[in-house]
């Protein structure tokens, strides 16, 4: 016989969310979901396309309501998302306003917010009631899709909250960067705020100037989630911060001289979480001091040929990871790359991700990315690297990697580049690589 779990922890007077400068109680926001809930069609999925954090969450719980599956692709461009309708037909899409060239019939999100609700019961969800399918970002090829139970989502949210003691009276509010279509959002910014009890702030800053403003318009204390590229462009903006308990960064590889600056400047701690979209996150480290990941209490690896599977109480089966890993003890583990990003030139072996990070490592250079082109044979094999780097040319930052790695991994060509095309979680595609790299080649 399945369990039930409740929607949230709320009671009916706590302040769920902070949205647009004024508190939600639990009880507006049921009252919310509820209604457009009775108001959506009768289909079985939609693509919660929703901008607004408030509005994701009231459309996500009015979804699961109902009975329906959200759709969380990994991007709103109409190509993905037209693409991905074809495999849900019969889907419709939810959103503040019509997405030119999305051919999905459309329901329009429009909350006139009041501080009137009653909650009679919170809704309790069976945890195996299919909640979510979550595509992954495609970074390295087609998005794949990722069913989510219920289950699986709030006991995954639980080991997170549990591992960073996110609870009333440690944490008083959340405020995200990230956006909650991608798991690394949806976890952080919407399961665990519901688990734990904790207020969130549904605005998303993107200057740094904004974070500080919405930070500072919630009581403390307070957590943030970002990003490294985030992460980078506020500690440059030189601004004074409010206190901060601690900062959790995730979706791209997160430097140790970063995490180490932003702990002294910001005066707090800096946590980087490891996962992924078949798993959510599983692993969290300090990074300014720990090299090694220590996964999250209930979750275990195996190792076969340096890939691991992660097995957890809570998914339904072990998931491969796309990383190759060194298992040091039961709770810790190290990355050695991604399977996909380990390469061999001239019978040396080395990892994307370890040229990235002495890429990003030059002090002058703000951002950069190596990419394996697709077109090569045994005689050509070259790597091709894109970097922002204003005051720095071409040569120059080839000769600061000429210290750090072998010659045969010395980028041919390094284009330097004003900004590099990263996505609203910050990954960068290797779709949207290749073809900056074709319009690189064709300028020159």
């Amino acid at each position: 016989m399945s369990r039930h779990f409740p929607l949230f922890q709320h009671a009916a007077t706590d302040v769920l969310a902070w949205h647009k400068g004024g508190p939600v109680t639990a009880a507006a926001f049921l009252r919310d979901a509820m209604t457009l809930a009775e108001s959506l069609p009768e289909k079985e999925y939609l693509f919660n396309l929703c901008e607004d954090r408030y509005h994701f969450m009231v459309g996500f719980a009015a979804a699961i309501i109902k009975g329906q599956v959200n759709l969380l692709p990994p991007n709103r461009t109409p190509d993905v998302i037209n693409g991905l309708a074809d495999e849900y037909p019969g889907s419709y899409y939810l959103s503040e306003e019509r997405i030119a060239g999305v051919k999905l019939p459309l329901v329009r999100l429009q909350i006139e917010q009041t501080e009137h609700g009653h909650i009679d019961h919170v809704p309790a969800i069976s945890e195996e009631q299919l909640i979510a399918i979550a595509f992954t970002s495609g970074s390295t090829g087609t998005p794949k899709a990722n069913l989510k139970q219920w289950k699986e989502l709030i006991l995954g949210a639980d080991k997170a909250i549990s591992r960073f003691n996110i609870k009333p009276g440690k944490i008083s509010a959340i405020v995200a960067t990230v956006p909650p279509q991608h798991m690394y959002g949806l976890e952080t910014s919407v399961l665990v705020p519901w688990r734990s009890g904790v207020m969130v702030h549904t605005g998303r800053p993107f200057f740094p100037s904004d974070v500080v403003d919405e930070l500072r318009s919630v009581p403390g204390p307070r957590a943030l989630i970002t990003t490294p590229l985030h992460l980078r462009a506020c500690l440059k903006a030189d601004l004074n911060w409010p206190e901060l308990e601690f900062i959790i960064s995730a979706t791209a590889p997160l430097s140790p001289d970063l995490a180490q600056q932003a702990e002294e400047m910001l005066e707090t701690r800096v946590m980087e979480i490891y996962g992924c979209t078949e798993a959510g996150s599983i692993a969290s480290r300090q990074t300014a001091y720990d090299k090694s990941w220590r996964l999250y209490d209930g979750l275990s690896l195996t190792l076969s040929s340096q890939a691991g599977h992660l097995v957890g109480d809570h998914l339904p089966q072990p998931v491969p990871l796309s990383d190759q890993i060194d298992i040091i003890d039961q709770q810790r583990f190290t990355l050695l790359g991604r399977n996909e990003e380990m390469i061999n030139i001239a019978g040396k072996r080395a990892s994307l991700g370890d040229l990235n990070h002495k890429l990003n490592a030059i002090a002058e250079v703000e951002d950069g990315t190596f990419i394996m082109p697709d077109a090569m044979d045994a005689d050509t094999t070259r790597l091709a690297a894109f970097v922002v780097a204003p005051t720095l040319d071409e040569a120059a930052v080839l000769q600061r990697l000429k210290s750090g790695i072998d010659p045969v991994f010395l980028p041919r060509p390094l284009y330097k580049v004003s900004v590099l095309p990263r996505n609203e979680t910050g990954k960068l595609q290797r779709t949207a690589l290749l073809q900056l790299l074709e319009t690189q080649k064709a300028d020159r």
